[in-house]
């Protein structure tokens, strides 16, 4: 049975400033091991390097706007998106040429297409993907609404992680794409260690929680889940998994 290395990224909009998690995975047959956490990555140049150090990379998810040609207001995209999972408050952020006029996440994504890794590429070949966890993790776990992990007050971001985890290690039951998370990853998920995390360790433990959610929406993608794609490759696009992988 044929294997892929696949590859999830929680990038920072503003890499040389914040740092970008990313998630390393193995898929086989419909099941997807988690097999490193790379955290604190600063630059796209750093981003870089590390995704070529991953061997035999077949697919990367990205959680950032690859491709920008507008020059105010919405992708297309992203109104798109957000008409259908606003109400649900997962509608998108903003992104355009006047205020992203040279965004890490384009030039990432050039830079990947230029190493082979096509838009929405075909399965049997190289590609990357954009997507957005949130309506992502809606679809997912079959949600009411986004789940709320990164706003407020320390001990809301604490618990909104730990609900977060427990729901991903749910996962490893899925019949859709079990997520296989080998025991020296487990403290990114367990409710005991992100309790006695403390300031930027509490911040780090999300960028990695976010990478792993990538991760398995590449997982999906590899595997040609239902999906809906927001947008096209030419003005820009968002990659929504649909339909619970939960029993």
């Amino acid at each position: 049975m044929r294997r892929f290395t696949l590859a999830g990224m929680d990038l920072a909009w503003v890499s040389a400033n914040n740092p970008t998690a990313i998630a390393v995975g193995t898929l086989q047959g419909n099941t997807l091991t988690l097999d490193a956490v790379l955290q604190n990555l600063y630059g796209t140049e750093s981003i870089l390097k590390h995704l070529a150090g991953i061997d035999s990379l077949h697919g990367v998810t990205i959680d950032g706007p690859t491709i920008i040609r507008n020059f105010d207001g919405r992708r297309a995209c992203e109104d798109e998106l957000s008409r259908v999972y606003g109400s649900r408050k997962a509608g998108c952020h903003t992104s355009n040429l006047s205020r992203y006029p040279h965004a890490d996440s384009v030039m990432l994504g050039d830079a990947l297409a230029a190493r082979g890794f096509a838009h929405l590429g075909n399965q049997d070949q190289r590609w990357q993907s954009e997507c957005y966890p949130h309506p992502a993790l809606i679809e997912i776990f079959q949600l009411r609404e986004r789940h709320f992990y990164k706003k407020g007050r320390v001990e809301q971001k604490r618990q909104g992680q730990k609900a977060l985890a427990k729901m991903l290690m749910r996962l490893e039951s899925s019949p859709v794409l079990r997520l296989r998370i080998p025991g020296e990853f487990r403290f990114v998920f367990e409710s005991a260690a992100i309790t006695a995390l403390r300031g930027k360790a509490l911040k780090h433990n999300e960028d990695a929680l976010d990478a792993v959610i990538c991760l398995y929406i590449a997982g999906l993608y590899q595997l040609g889940h239902k999906a809906r794609v927001f947008g096209d490759a030419v003005s820009g696009y968002i990659f929504v998994p649909q339909g619970g992988c939960l029993p």
